[in-house]
């Protein structure tokens, strides 16, 4: 839901859970009280976010120099290359050293190695090693490479040569889905703001990257069969901005930009509900065959497709077949929210027609949980997007799914709807699911979050940011970070990492690195930033 509502009066205020670290190098002193001046720097093993699953600070580290070489190994594989090639790009531009990439498995450097007997890692878990003739990173799988990768950087200076400190990390994820969502439909979006967020996204072990691609206020992507979706239902935004669309070279584009951070794409088409720019481009799909004006409004709940029409049904299959086409992940979304218009045995027999559509172009459903209360496909995923005060009916009934055997990806949204505001003072975003500060989006547990719900059940966790009132990248990062570095944590680090307080010290630790990336942050009071 997304429809703005009365902010809550007041929060509930949370205490911090206590766990056990996962990190065994030294911490520095307790947090400092009000008025003691900031806390000790952390040590660079203690610093990692999110937190690895084991981290031992431990003997002379590795000169980062001039000299520097990265290898890539023995193998033949092409993949393995161009991990090499993308950590020496991130690499380059904050050191300004050549760190040439070379075949081979000997000798001094940064060292990238397939093993598929790392033990325990799963498919995206890593080893780093460090000692004085090198830095080794060894993965069952590319993209375990590549995680490593990652946290190799956080080792490093912001900026220069330097030196990776000794010692050892032992890292996997607790959730396979870690997600991020941004609404282009709301507010449009370049492909080139796009994917700096990828790029920021990826730094942090985030693996999906969720597009909202259609809504009442405008169509973003370019659909061959029916033109005028992009062309006369992208030519608008909230407010009554140009809008804009994305070609389909652009979408591929994009694709292929997130593919190579490892980062999978999920396309979203929302529907029954949530498709003005569609009626409003094609008469014929309205059932009294009239097109409606388009809408720059935020209002909810208000648009439905004709579920009676056999059209209707046309439309869908070439539009998800268009987009099923060009992306080679495995999910696309079909909506099912707030659709208010349609009533409920309509709901349910689209819903049907819908998922076997997905099911016929090679891909798996996922649906807001909505969809629990129609009837979920076989291996239909449910996200579900409630907060505290949702109802306890529709919560049972998610549970329900759950039992059932469908996966949930879990997006609360008074926990992480990334457009709720930090505070009453904050500019952009909404309000509806109460005030969303920092500690907030982070101090809870997927893992026990919904009642009913084991933890074998949640796929992951995704932080959608809707853009009602996200207009700019600068809105767009500041109402993302540093929330969205608390989801890449619930979803990567063991449910032992889960504490606030050296959470915020780790999360003021990324402040020099956000800095030089040119982020923009919002600098939560109850963080010591220093």
């Amino acid at each position: 839901m997304r429809v703005p509502r009365r902010a809550l009066a007041a929060l509930l205020v949370l205490a911090a859970l206590p766990a056990a670290a996962s990190c065994t190098a030294a911490h520095g002193a307790q947090d400092a009280r009000p008025g003691d001046g900031s806390p000790p720097a952390l040590a660079p093993y203690a610093r990692i976010l999110p937190a690895p699953v084991s981290a031992h600070a431990r003997g002379p580290g590795y000169a980062f120099g001039p000299d520097t070489v990265i290898r890539t190994g023995t193998t033949d594989d092409e993949e393995v290359r161009k991990v090499g090639e993308l950590l020496a790009e991130q690499l380059r531009g904050p050191s300004g050293l050549p760190l040439p990439v070379v075949d081979g498995a000997d000798g001094d450097g940064i060292r990238l190695r397939l093993d598929a007997r790392t033990g325990g890692a799963g498919a995206e878990g890593y080893r780093l090693e460090s000692g004085p003739d090198g830095v080794t990173l060894t993965a069952r799988t590319p993209a375990g490479l590549f995680h490593a990768g990652q946290t190799l950087r956080q080792l490093l200076p912001v900026s220069g040569p330097g030196t990776v400190p000794g010692g050892t990390v032992t890292d996997a994820p607790r959730f396979a889905y870690r997600g991020a969502m941004v609404d282009v439909a709301r507010h449009f979006f370049t492909v080139e703001q796009v994917k700096r967020y990828v790029d920021q996204l990826a730094q942090y072990k985030v693996n999906t990257l969720h597009l909202h691609l259609a809504d009442d206020q405008g169509w973003r992507i370019a659909v061959d069969s029916w033109p005028r979706l992009a062309r006369y239902g992208g030519a608008g935004e909230v407010g009554g901005g140009p809008g804009g669309y994305w070609t389909k070279d652009q979408y591929r584009d994009l694709v292929a930009y997130a593919e190579e951070r490892y980062v999978e794409v999920v396309p979203e088409i929302d529907m029954p509900g949530h498709v003005n720019a569609a009626l409003a481009s094609y008469a014929e799909l309205n059932c009294d065959g009239r097109a409606p004006d388009r809408y720059t409004g935020i209002k909810v709940g208000f648009s439905s497709l004709c579920v009676g029409k056999e059209l209707t049904y046309e439309f869908i299959d070439e539009v998800l077949g268009e987009l099923a086409e060009l992306t080679p992940g495995r999910y696309l979304h079909i909506g099912g929210d707030e659709a208010h218009s349609t009533p409920a045995a309509d709901y349910a027999m689209f819903m049907d027609r819908a998922q076997e559509v997905v099911a016929k172009h090679g891909k798996t459903v996922i649906a807001w949980h909505q969809l629990a209360a129609a009837r979920p496909a076989p291996g239909a995923v449910l996200q579900y997007w409630g907060h505290d005060r949702t109802a306890a009916p529709e919560k049972a009934a998610v549970a329900a799914a759950a039992k059932a055997g469908h996966s949930l990806i879990l997006s609360p949204a008074d926990r992480l709807y990334l457009d709720m505001k930090y505070d009453a003072a904050t500019k952009p975003g909404l309000a509806w699911a109460g005030f969303v500060p920092v500690r907030r989006a982070y101090d809870w547990d997927p893992g026990s979050y919904l009642a009913g719900v084991p933890e074998s059940a949640v796929l992951g966790v995704e932080a959608p940011l809707w853009t009602e009132t996200i207009a700019t990248r600068l809105d767009l990062e500041y109402m993302a970070f540093p929330r969205v570095l608390g989801l890449a944590e619930l979803g990567w680090s063991p449910p032992a990492a889960r504490d606030w307080t050296t959470y915020r010290r780790r999360l003021a630790a990324q402040a020099p690195r956000l800095d030089s990336q040119d982020v923009n942050y919002h600098r939560a009071p109850d963080v010591p930033w220093g």
